[in-house]
């Protein structure tokens, strides 16, 4: 018996990828993502889809600054996606200064929540080092962290930020960083 099998087109993917550009930095190869003209996603690795657009350039111009040490602040769009308590949380964290800390419980403070439900907002950062989580301490210690090598890459980070030029350290800042 015979069975006639019609072939067809290959399905097409309905939504293509969105622009992705990698780039190489202290803390491993990193991909930055855009999706309408703000950026949605900072991962670790490289990314397997390459495009340059001015967004994704001027995102590797000012991480590129950041890790030399001329940048502490980002001016770049963004447009994370999460729950708004979730980026109300992130949002409130994009106030705490470059080189300083706060604790779990202090943003919470400052956004709502516990600092569980802040721990969780932390590990679901779809922008971390724009989006500074690792600006965030637990009231015993460092607290986690979940991106590149979890604590070293916060540790890292933490001070690439207390070593730049324009980061005068307090009393207050001092307390928050030991």
């Amino acid at each position: 018996m015979f069975v006639c099998v019609r072939q067809t087109q290959p399905l097409s993917n309905p939504d293509p990828p969105l622009p992705q550009l990698s780039l190489h930095s202290p803390v491993g190869d990193l991909s930055i993502s855009e999706e309408d003209e703000a950026l949605v996603a900072l991962d670790w690795g490289w990314g397997s889809e390459q495009s340059e657009t001015p967004l994704l350039r001027e995102a590797r111009r000012q991480l590129h600054a950041y890790f030399d040490g001329d940048l502490l602040a980002f001016t770049l769009p963004l447009a994370p996606f999460g729950t708004p308590y979730r980026k109300r949380v992130w949002q409130a964290l994009m106030l705490v200064p470059p080189g300083t800390t706060c604790s779990y419980g202090a943003l919470a403070a400052r956004a709502g929540g516990s600092a569980r439900s802040i721990g969780t907002a932390m590990a679901t950062n779809p922008i971390p080092i724009i989006i500074p989580c690792h600006r965030v301490v637990a009231s015993a210690g460092p607290g986690g962290y979940s991106g590149g090598d979890g604590l070293p890459t916060k540790h890292f980070l933490m001070a690439l930020e207390r070593s730049h030029p324009a980061f005068v350290p307090t009393a207050q800042t001092q307390l928050e960083l030991s």
